[in-house]
């Protein structure tokens, strides 16, 4: 049986390796991006080279029509979607809570937390058994920032991500019965691109020797563990978060 995976932020980081570990376990993986076309299509392009399929699809997490209708391309593409990875996110330049403004704000709570509940919603409407469907497991990308705060820097994104966190519990626990598993990771340190993003390109390889690990992860090390979060060797666990954060 076709196992069917969404990635949404497949095109790079986090989301790139999962597609592409994804692949590599047996998933048909619909991956999505907002902008970057040509890095998504390299990503489908490596998976079809090594044998597996891929779809990239435009998608703004944000947009209650661009997060139905990437579900419906999955479905109508490979089958029905089993498997959820709930990886977009953004993340603005460091800024004091007192000096950020309020549509950076809203811009961070809609793509990190409204797009993961957007998905999540989208993916047990399809995977409920209740609702027809066989069951799945979806696994929400969160971030250590969620219990450290991030002051000074990032508390809009801090705050976004405590709220994954709790929506990973609660729907949990609400869907348990109807055969899908719902867990969590949360990321320290790790070498993508998103610090670029957030206006510090060096700021992973600053911080490395705060880690007690004393080194920054890799995109694939989290990767990994959202891959057994979602097979069946996971299958007792629900509503858990793993920390993938060399101990910080």
């Amino acid at each position: 049986m076709t196992r069917v995976l969404v990635v949404t932020g497949g095109s790079r980081g986090i989301g790139a390796a999962c597609a592409r570990l994804g692949a590599k376990a047996g998933w048909s993986v619909c991956l999505s991006y907002r902008s970057d076309a040509r890095s998504a299509r390299l990503v489908v392009d490596d998976i079809e080279r090594d044998g597996g399929r891929a779809l990239a699809v435009a998608a703004d997490v944000c947009s209650e029509r661009d997060t139905i209708a990437l579900f419906d391309r999955a479905q109508a593409t490979f089958g029905p979607v089993s498997g959820l990875i709930n990886n977009a996110g953004v993340l603005a330049p460091a800024s004091r809570l007192a000096a950020m403004a309020l549509d950076r704000w809203n811009a961070t709570i809609a793509t990190n937390l409204t797009g993961t509940f957007l998905c999540a919603r989208e993916a047990v409407r399809r995977m409920a058994k209740s609702a027809g469907g066989a069951g799945g497991a979806i696994v929400n990308v969160s971030s250590k920032a969620a219990v450290l705060g991030a002051p000074g820097e990032f508390v809009d994104y801090a705050a976004s991500k405590g709220g994954v966190d709790a929506l990973t519990i609660g729907l949990a626990k609400e869907v348990a019965s109807d055969g899908i598993r719902v867990n969590g990771v949360r990321p320290g340190l790790i070498d993508t691109e998103i610090h670029a993003s957030g206006g510090d390109a060096g700021r992973a390889a600053r911080l490395a020797p705060t880690v007690p690990m004393q080194r920054t992860g890799t995109a694939d090390e989290v990767a990994r563990a959202i891959l057994w979060l979602l097979s069946d060797e996971a299958s007792y666990c629900t509503g858990i978060t793993i920390d993938i954060s060399g101990g910080r």
